[in-house]
């Protein structure tokens, strides 16, 4: 059984694509150069990179494999941690990639298309189906859920120079804090928002000492994944 089973992986995906979409959809060139909330990235890196998860979703979805799973929506992120040599170099890649389009609309019709069709994609799959990302095995569910739950944790990095954009799915939102109270063991404060416990569980922003004192020791475990 999954562990985010109040989630439903299909309907999270493709609203957090759909929303992604909207809001790509409707940059320029100019805000294609506007920074995120990811370190060193512009609007177009990051498109980029969203780009290559939506592209990680179609093969995974039409490659099965009777492999066993070894990871599913919450234990997938134990592997996803800030500040390594990994991470320092999946930067770089992506602003090299990125950067050779030199038209941005390009970029911004190849992301659309892409998330499109990776929509379509989990809307036919078989959720209790084994597939294959990022050397590990997942159910197709499982794996939607992850994909709902980075696309939405990037819109919120897409859109911090972007106040007019509007936010995040509420459903990948909830697959968010589901994932990272999964990962915490515990519920997060209720005071706190769905895109703030994003934040403050993904390492976009440092905890306040209030906060701090409120976790525990459960604080030390922050960032959850980066």
């Amino acid at each position: 059984m999954s562990s985010v089973d109040a989630v439903v992986p299909t309907k999270a995906l493709c609203a957090a694509y759909e929303a992604a979409s909207a809001v790509a959809a409707d940059l320029g060139d100019e805000e294609s150069w506007l920074p995120t909330g990811c370190t060193g990235w512009a609007v177009r890196d990051l498109v980029f990179h969203c780009l290559t998860d939506a592209q990680r979703a179609l093969v995974a979805l039409h490659t099965p494999t009777r492999a066993p799973v070894d990871r599913d929506a919450v234990t997938y992120w134990q592997d996803w941690r800030p500040d390594t040599v990994g991470a320092a170099n999946g930067r770089r890649w992506v602003r090299v990639n990125a950067s050779m389009f030199l038209d941005f609309g390009q970029l911004q019709g190849l992301y659309l298309e892409t998330l499109a069709a990776a929509v379509h994609a989990a809307e036919t799959a078989d959720p209790a189906q084994h597939v294959g990302t990022q050397g590990h095995v997942l159910t197709a569910g499982d794996l939607l859920s992850t994909l709902a739950v980075e696309a939405t944790v990037h819109h919120l990095d897409l859109t911090v120079r972007l106040p007019h954009a509007a936010g995040p799915a509420p459903e990948g939102l909830a697959a968010v804090r589901t994932t990272l109270d999964g990962l915490l063991g515990r519920p997060a404060p209720a005071e706190w928002s769905d895109a703030h416990y994003a934040r403050v569980g993904t390492g976009r922003t440092a905890l306040t000492e209030a906060e701090r004192a409120s976790l525990g020791a459960a604080a030390d475990r922050f960032p959850l994944f980066g």
